[in-house]
């Protein structure tokens, strides 16, 4: 795969304003390992395998087990993820995928039933800005582990 443009390089600025926003999902009240979750199945939707190929580092080093990283892909029939992690990742299905008619309320209510309403909010933060990163990056087909060492993702040896 070859990228096409760096957009990093070509819009600076935004790109700056973008990273900071997503770093501010650091101090929302999802927890790390729900947020690396998210990431990761959104990343498996949208076909980004720069941010695929990231998150599931990111993951790594912060302590996720391996044989959960697998599991994220079919995480309906898996017993290795929680009701709450189970919400999350419905709810990032339903944002990512979005259904012609909206979010239908059975998933909305079932989602309630795990997060609270600045949790649920924050979540929706989670699942936008993984969204836009890998519209970026699939656009422009930045090439998967590119960026590790910029990223301190080499730490995970994983490549």
């Amino acid at each position: 795969m070859t990228q096409r443009i760096n957009y990093i390089q070509q819009s600076p600025e935004l790109f700056k304003k973008f990273l900071e926003f997503s770093n501010a999902l650091k101090n929302s009240a999802i927890e790390e390992a729900i947020r690396d979750l998210v990431s990761i199945r959104a990343s498996q939707l949208n076909g980004c395998g720069f941010c695929l190929d990231m998150h599931v580092k990111e993951a790594h080093i912060h302590g996720e087990r391996p044989l959960r990283l697998y599991h994220v892909a079919t995480w309906r029939e898996s017993t290795l993820f929680s009701p709450r992690e189970r919400a999350a990742l419905a709810w990032t299905e339903v944002l990512t995928k979005l259904p012609d008619h909206g979010v239908p309320d059975e998933i909305y209510e079932r989602v309630l039933t795990q997060f609270n309403e600045k949790e649920l909010s924050d979540l929706t933060f989670a699942v936008m800005v993984i969204n836009g990163w890998n519209r970026a990056n699939v656009a422009f087909r930045t090439v998967p582990g590119s960026a590790d060492k910029a990223f301190g993702l080499d730490k995970a040896n994983l490549a």
